[in-house]
C-alpha cells in the first residue's frame, strides 16, 4: 500500500461533491449560470480530487444561504408531525420532557438533505424515514439510552439524506423505514 506524500491537498467526500452538485442545480434553477456552464462545472465537480477544484468550479456563485430553521418546541406533552405534512431543510425539535413522534414517510421531502436536531430532555422520539432515505446518525449525542436504528438490507440511496443531530437525556430515538 502506498501512502499519500505529506504535501497532497485531503481527497474530497462525497457529501461535498453532492452539497457542490446541488449548488450547482441550485444556481442553474435560479438562472444564475447558463446550460453549457453548468454541463462544465458539473464535469469539473464530478471530477475533482481536490477541494481547491470544488472551490474553482463553485467560484462565482453567490454565498449559500443555510435558510431558516423550522423549531417545533413543547415543555411537556407530546409533538407529533404525520400525514402529508412539508419537511424544511433545518428542523429543529425541542421538548423538556413527552414524547416525539415524526414520520417522514408520507411528508414532502422537498430538499436532498434535510437535517433534524433534536433537544430532547426526557421521553422518547419515534422517526419514521421514507423507505429509499440514507439516515446519518453520526451527530447525535444520547445520554442514557442507546439509538435504535438498522439500516434496511436493500439500500436504494435514491432517497433523501436525513441527517439526524443534537442530544437527548433519558429518552431513546428508534428510527425506522417506511414500509411502503
Amino acid at each position: 500500500m502506498t501512502s499519500l506524500p505529506e504535501d497532497s491537498p485531503p481527497l474530497i467526500g462525497e457529501d461535498d461533491r453532492d452539497t457542490a452538485v446541488q449548488r450547482l442545480q441550485e444556481a442553474y434553477s435560479q438562472g444564475l449560470i447558463p446550460h453549457e456552464e453548468l454541463d462544465e462545472r458539473l464535469h469539473q465537480v464530478l471530477t475533482a480530487e481536490a477541494h481547491s477544484e470544488l472551490v474553482s468550479a463553485l467560484g462565482s456563485l453567490p454565498e449559500e444561504h443555510p435558510g431558516p430553521t423550522s423549531t417545533i418546541a413543547a415543555a411537556g406533552g407530546r409533538i407529533q408531525r404525520r400525514g402529508a405534512w412539508r419537511v424544511p431543510r433545518f428542523l429543529k425539535v425541542e421538548s423538556a420532557y413527552g414524547r416525539v413522534r415524526l414520520d417522514l414517510s408520507r411528508a414532502i421531502v422537498e430538499h436532498p438533505v434535510v437535517d433534524i436536531e433534536l433537544q430532547l430532555g426526557t421521553g422518547g422520539a419515534r422517526i419514521t424515514v421514507p423507505r429509499d432515505a440514507v439516515v446519518d446518525v453520526e451527530g447525535l449525542r444520547t445520554e442514557w439510552k442507546d439509538l435504535r436504528y438498522q439500516a434496511p438490507r436493500r439500500s436504494r440511496p435514491d432517497g433523501p439524506t436525513i441527517r439526524i443531530s443534537g442530544s437527548m437525556g433519558f429518552g431513546r430515538l428508534k428510527i425506522r423505514h417506511a414500509r411502503r
